[in-house]
């Protein structure tokens, strides 16, 4: 995992290992969506937007930025007679009104300056377009009525046949009055262009269709399909709220571990009389983005109707050409399209993984031999001494089932067990850490006997309910309440989503200030009995000894893991390198603070050897003592 903010950045705490070094490019890339950076040190939105403070430059990052609408007041851009204008995200355009068309034959323009609105010749084309005003107020009310879909029991089956429908009625509209050559109708969510060919394509090899912000361009010979005695038709139809009924979830090729999100509005391009007959060469699609989102990947889909409704899918499709603001695609067949966008999963840095699962099974080796270290050795065994047994039991526990289970996504069931397991794990883990700082504190203040009876008694008290139950009653609580937020469709672990995350985070960093306190509280305790000490070697030495616990005992249990906060600016690669390597050897810390500076430890492993080299000297004494005799060579 890797983060560009300071939840990501916390997220090595949530796995212990999982963080991995964002590649950074400066200050930049702190600033919102549809915002962009200013001399590396503030951000301004885009052109269109305006920050939600109103103010042109900021820093604070969790501003955003909010399209601004030029139609509405105080902006309330003049178009011109006869013309209306039309916002769009993050910019807006100019057209025509029912009844009314540009001399150029294009859909839309820019300000007033460039409004040719004349009036369309009556007849014939008046009662065309109020029929087509018709289809497409028609359309309009449906696909706003959320009641009315609602109802349906199967969604993608109903647009399905609305597209259709609306298709071939556009068509016949269109076909009912070949001497309009060109139809435009637009309302505030559907836009409609037709073109009628009845010269068998004397005038142009390939026409341009306009709706919304979208355009088509399709071969003349493709529209008329061979019939040169009668007339054809094409149509082009863009739909700007459809796309939040059929949305990305409805693609064929999507899957859990896919974030995939409509980014232009959906148009329509049909042919008639005839329909479904094969192109002799691709359309070519162009769609303004209605999200705009660097580094994404874009690609192209249309809308196909199976037995079930409908989903989307790329065949034969492919797209051709991509900008920060449009995308531009082709197929091979006509139908309903859009453009999808995944989002780029967070690429890992090969070093850091290798570095997490080094140093893990180094801490696991390490966490083993301080366990068995504090079974064994009796001069040592005491209430701190259980502490730490219980802590690298947890930790031990925890590596283990992270290193060999996190990525066990395949099922949900299982993938929430064990994600529910490290909550537990790493959550007991922080409370024997507190409880090592509570102890710590109390052996300072009865400094004289450092196993004194009352610390001990306490001690012995709160250890197990403490340390295993308190992490178990949040668990319980959290899986009670959001049980479907165990697991993710990366790792096995706590979701992001509605701040769950907190049932982790929360506990943690309270712990965290907790020791804290206690470190602060020790050190003023033990300045205070040295300044009222003789000269009394033994206290001394237990006095820097345990001085030298706690500071270790703080950097172990604690201040490393604030390390995930700094992952952020142009520090945060060598941050994430120096949280990775230390928090992943925190086992290699424990062993060699509580196990191999202990002199207690020394003499016991001293004791083993010498007995095993003794036990070896007499087996061998034993072997060739004075009473042997040598073999006898034949």
């Amino acid at each position: 995992m890797r983060g560009s903010s300071l939840l990501p950045g916390l997220c090595f705490l949530l796995s212990l290992s999982g963080v991995v070094a964002q590649k950074t490019k400066g200050t930049c890339t702190r600033c919102p969506q549809n915002a962009f950076c200013v001399n590396a040190t503030h951000c301004t939105c885009n052109h269109g937007y305006n920050s939600e403070s109103r103010e042109k430059y900021f820093t604070y990052r969790f501003e955003t930025c909010e399209d601004i609408d030029e139609c509405k007041p105080p902006t309330s851009i003049h178009c011109g007679v006869n013309a209306e204008c039309q916002n769009t995200i993050g910019s807006f355009h100019c057209h025509c009104v029912a009844g009314y068309k540009l001399l150029s034959g294009k859909a839309q323009f820019s300000n007033s300056n460039e409004n040719t609105c004349q009036k369309i010749t009556p007849s014939k084309t008046t009662n065309s377009t109020k029929e087509m005003q018709r289809i497409i107020e028609t359309i309009e009310s449906l696909l706003t009525n959320k009641t009315v879909l609602e109802e349906k029991r199967n969604i993608t089956s109903t647009v399905t046949d609305i597209l259709q429908t609306v298709e071939s009625d556009v068509l016949n509209t269109a076909l009912k009055a070949p001497d309009q050559e060109i139809q435009k109708v637009q309302k505030s969510t559907v836009a409609v262009e037709t073109r009628v060919v009845t010269d068998n394509c004397s005038k142009e090899v390939t026409f341009s269709l306009n709706a919304q912000v979208n355009s088509m361009e399709i071969h003349c010979k493709d529209v008329i399909q061979g019939n040169i005695q009668g007339a054809s038709a094409v149509a082009f139809i863009s739909y700007s709220s459809l796309g939040n009924i059929i949305n990305a979830t409805f693609f064929e090729e999507m899957n859990e571990k896919d974030q995939v999100y409509l980014k232009s509005q959906v148009v329509s391009a049909a042919i008639g009389p005839r329909k479904n007959t094969p192109l002799s060469q691709p359309v070519i699609l162009s769609f303004q983005h209605m999200k705009v989102k660097p580094g994404v990947k874009n690609f192209c889909v249309y809308w196909k109707g199976t037995k079930e409704g409908g989903r989307w899918s790329k065949d034969g499709c492919a797209l051709r050409q991509e900008n920060e603001t449009h995308t531009i695609c082709s197929s091979t067949h006509l139908s309903s399209f859009a453009v999808l966008m995944a989002l780029h999963g967070q690429e890992e840095d090969p070093a850091l993984t290798v570095i997490t699962y080094v140093g893990l099974s180094l801490s696991l080796l390490c966490l083993l031999l301080a366990a068995l270290t504090f079974l064994l050795c009796k001069a040592i065994q005491n209430t701190s001494t259980s502490l730490h047994l219980q802590l690298s039991l947890c930790l031990f526990l925890a590596h283990l089932l992270f290193l060999t289970a996190i990525d066990r996504t395949e099922n949900k069931v299982l993938c929430a067990v064990i994600a529910g397991a490290l909550h537990y794990l790493y959550l007991a883990s922080f409370t024997w850490m507190l409880l090592e700082g509570l102890h710590l504190f109390l052996t300072a203040r009865n400094l004289a006997v450092v196993n004194y009876s009352s610390v001990n008694r306490l001690m012995k008290w709160l250890m197990f309910p403490v340390g295993y139950g308190v992490p178990a009653v949040i668990v319980a609580i959290s899986a009670a309440s959001r049980p479907h937020l165990y697991g993710t469709p990366d790792r096995c672990w706590l979701h992001l989503d509605q701040k769950f995350i907190w049932a982790f985070l929360g506990p943690v960093c309270a712990i965290i200030c907790v020791n804290f306190v206690f470190f602060l509280m020790v050190f003023w305790i033990l300045k205070r009995k040295l300044s009222s000490l003789n000269s009394e070697v033994s206290t001394i030495r237990n006095i820097k000894m345990l001085t030298f616990k706690a500071t270790a005992q703080l950097f172990i249990l604690g201040c490393t893991w604030f390390l995930g906060l700094l992952q952020v600016g142009p520090a945060a690669r060598v941050m994430a390198y120096l949280f990775t390597i230390i928090n992943s050897l925190q086992g290699v810390f424990i062993f060699l603070v509580y196990c191999l500076l202990s002199q207690q430890v020394q003499k016991w492993f001293g004791e083993i050897i010498k007995s095993k080299s003794e036990s070896e000297a007499y087996t061998l004494s034993s072997r060739f003592g004075p009473d042997s005799k040598p073999s006898e060579v034949k």
